[in-house]
């Protein structure tokens, strides 16, 4: 897969670069490239912003950057999203959905956001992480390309794991043990330690299903 991501601060995304991800891109499982939108701008300043027409708080990114960068990485199997609180609900369908194509471009939108055509001429795809607002879209980016890589084959060691955990079955995930069998007191339940896979699937179920009843009433 590759991913192309268009910001106004490439510094941000040195995470990327990180555990899993970045192991990920040393043995070329993903390509992830940052373009600096800065870059692209005829400004002698190299400025990609500027006041509202209407009036109004705050600036907006210009047309001319985005959309000159946009087509510098642009081809014919890319999907372009645009980060925005006004967006979709990024989900764990709409990740497993996302993780199909061979080329995503994320454009993180920035100040109040973007002019509106830049929308209406390059991108495909509003997306959102919650319902709130962020200082830009750089955050949001790097969550979904988290999320999207660990469906890449070969990013998990085990990709059983995927549909095990969280939101994957629509449920929350079932609570995780590990050695010391007891620590401070607490003791791990007696049908984890007992071998029988079958008690041990029931069990889990149960419990994903009792938390998610407790935190999530909405999934059910």
């Amino acid at each position: 897969m590759k991913i192309d991501i268009l910001t106004l601060f490439p510094e941000m995304f040195g995470a990327l670069s990180e555990s899993i991800i970045g192991r990920a891109r040393d043995k070329g499982l993903i390509e992830i490239n940052i373009v600096d939108i800065r870059n692209f701008s005829k400004d002698k300043h190299k400025k990609c912003d500027d006041a509202p027409f209407g009036g109004g708080a705050g600036m907006v990114m210009t047309p001319q950057p985005l959309f000159d960068a946009i087509k510098s990485v642009k081809q014919e199997n890319s999907l372009v999203i645009l980060t925005s609180p006004r967006g979709q609900t990024f989900n764990q369908k709409l990740c497993k959905d996302l993780s199909k194509y061979e080329h995503l471009i994320f454009v993180c939108g920035h100040y109040e956001g973007v002019d509106e055509r830049i929308i209406e001429l390059c991108i495909d795809k509003e997306i959102s992480i919650g319902d709130f607002v962020l200082t830009g879209g750089e955050i949001p980016a790097m969550a979904m390309v988290d999320a999207i890589s660990r469906y890449v084959d070969g990013v998990l060691g085990n990709n059983a794991s995927l549909e095990e955990e969280s939101f994957s079955s629509g449920l929350l995930e079932y609570p995780q043990y590990t050695r010391p069998a007891e620590f401070m007191g607490l003791k791990v339940p007696e049908v984890l330690l007992s071998g029988n896979h079958a008690e041990i699937a029931k069990f889990r179920k149960e419990k994903s299903l009792e938390i998610t009843k407790q935190r999530r009433k909405d999934l059910i």
